[in-house]
């Protein structure tokens, strides 16, 4: 809806040295959520067996290796001492559009950026991938300063193609390859395109997926300046949508709030974690409260 917004604000590198300050704090809530296990049971390695003793929790008996022994037994895990984080960012031309002066691609950007600067403040492995209609870069989890300069001057960079389309589908099943052992995923995105419910399944059943979705207040409301026109940026249709009409504006407001409710049910039901972060909304607050609120569940 609008314009390309990419571009237009200060460089995220020259940024850098406030952001390194500021994600501190994120850093601090990242190493004391339990991100080690969003879910029960996941976060953890298999290290072997032992014999069942009392007062043991019976949702641990490996029931193969009773059956086979006659004993009971139960497993035996060892949490994961590194945990390695990595970023899926669509830079599509979707996301390219916002309002009041800020793209979901901007907000997208920032994200990334503090949540590198908070791996690399943590000791945490980092790596990421970037799609729009292509993949655009691909770089597996490592730690060190330099990883985070190779990654910011990436995510400093406009899209390289204008082509349209996003290949999140794609991404989602790379990431599940280059990643070989279990890390914390966040899929950073506007979710606009079918086809990922399936591959975010193969990747939640290996990995802790936070599901990030960029949202702007255009999505839910449209100011009233008669017909304007509008163009699709991922098929290139163009309309007029008649914005003084109260019941288009309801219509186009219940819609928004029904599509985010069938990605936050999409996201749950499919094994990810949604999280909604505006294009108006202070993203290190944000985040920050989020791994706060998992430290408490």
């Amino acid at each position: 809806m609008a314009e390309s917004l990419v571009g237009n604000k200060e460089s995220l590198i020259q940024k850098a040295a406030l952001l390194r300050i500021t994600t501190k704090v994120l850093a601090s809530s990242l190493q004391n959520g339990s991100f080690k296990s969003l879910y029960h049971g996941q976060g953890i390695e298999f290290s072997g067996v032992r014999e069942y003793l009392r007062g043991d929790d019976v949702r641990s008996i490996d029931w193969n290796v009773t059956a086979r022994s006659g004993k009971p037994y139960v497993k035996i895990f060892e949490e994961e001492r590194e945990l390695q984080i990595f970023l899926v960012i669509d830079r599509s031309l979707s996301m390219q559009t916002g309002s009041k002066g800020k793209s979901r691609l901007q907000t997208a950007m920032e994200i990334s950026t503090l949540l590198t600067f908070a791996a690399e403040n943590n000791g945490n492995p980092v790596g990421a991938v970037l799609f729009s209609g292509d993949i655009e870069f691909v770089c597996s989890p490592k730690n060190g300063q330099n990883q985070t300069m190779i990654l910011l001057s990436h995510f400093d960079r406009k899209p390289e193609n204008n082509k349209r389309g996003s290949v999140l589908s794609n991404a989602l099943t790379g990431a599940g390859k280059i990643l070989k052992k279990r890390s914390l995923v966040f899929v950073i995105s506007d979710f606009r395109m079918k086809g990922w419910e399936d591959p975010l399944v193969h990747l939640a059943s290996r990995h802790d997926v936070v599901c990030v979705r960029i949202g702007d207040p255009s999505d839910y409301s449209l100011p009233e300046m008669g017909a304007i026109p509008f163009t699709d940026p991922e098929n290139g249709i163009k309309k007029l949508l008649p914005t003084n009409s109260r019941m288009f504006r309801a219509s186009w407001r219940e819609d928004g709030r029904m599509r985010q409710q069938r990605w936050v049910d999409n996201c749950l039901k499919h094994g990810g974690y949604p999280l909604k972060i505006s294009t108006t909304e202070d993203p290190l607050a944000v985040l920050t409260s989020f791994f706060t609120t998992r430290e408490q569940v």
